[in-house]
């Protein structure tokens, strides 16, 4: 590939991932600053009965309030995704890479503002998590845990596709080698190598018919005067 052409088309997967970031990051802030200035924790809005509710919790853990006890350390593990990413994005050529990246840090980001910057501390803020559907998952989650979610299974499906950060399919050639055969020659002391077994082409000796029997007259025959 020309360098202008690959040049071009990182440029595209980078301006693709950066747009889908900032969008989830300000749909994800939004929504929860609605969530918090008109509701009071611990309320529940029934949307569509038991298929969507509105139930605004705060969560000291993981996405889908899991390790609730463990606030810091997913500031951390946040904060070193969002620069792995920012530095690996150089090596994207492909949109739906661009995409998988993009959600996935719109997604890290998010979460990681709430942590920083919402009660009760720098580093060990409690997200904000609003969106529940009793019949699919019995956890409650916000739009930048969705994001990640849905950035993880974009991932699984390019990836048992092949497809790779160039957006090309990547193709196993297999080669197969023959190995050599050492096979005799008959009547020669060496040895000779060939690719591949060949059948015997060894012809079978013949012996030849005794020539005293064949000077003697037929059995019965009598000579002529």
């Amino acid at each position: 590939m020309e360098p202008r052409a690959r040049t071009k088309k990182r440029s595209r997967a980078l301006i693709v991932l950066a747009l889908v970031a900032l969008g989830i990051y300000a749909l994800d802030q939004y929504s929860k600053y609605l969530v918090v200035a008109s509701m009071t924790e611990g309320s529940v809005i029934r949307v569509l009965n038991d298929v969507l509710q509105l139930h605004f919790v705060r969560n000291p853990g993981a996405a889908f309030s899991l390790a609730s006890g463990s606030t810091w350390i997913f500031s951390i593990i946040a904060g070193a995704v969002v620069v792995f990413i920012v530095w690996f994005a150089r090596r994207i050529r492909s949109l739906a890479w661009g995409l998988v990246f993009g959600l996935l840090l719109g997604g890290v980001l998010g979460n990681l503002t709430d942590r920083l910057l919402r009660e009760p501390g720098f580093g060990v803020g409690h997200v904000v998590d609003f969106i529940s559907t009793p019949w699919l998952l019995p956890a409650i989650y916000n739009v930048a845990d969705m994001a990640i979610v849905t950035s993880m299974i974009i991932f699984m499906i390019l990836t048992i596709r092949g497809i790779g950060l160039d957006g090309n399919k990547v193709v196993a050639v297999s080669k197969t080698a023959t190995a050599p055969v050492a096979t005799a020659v008959p009547g020669e002391t060496s040895l000779s190598i060939t690719d591949a077994v060949t059948p015997d082409t060894r012809t079978s000796e013949t012996t030849a018919p005794d020539s005293t029997t064949s000077d003697r007259p037929a059995p019965g025959a009598e000579a002529l005067p």
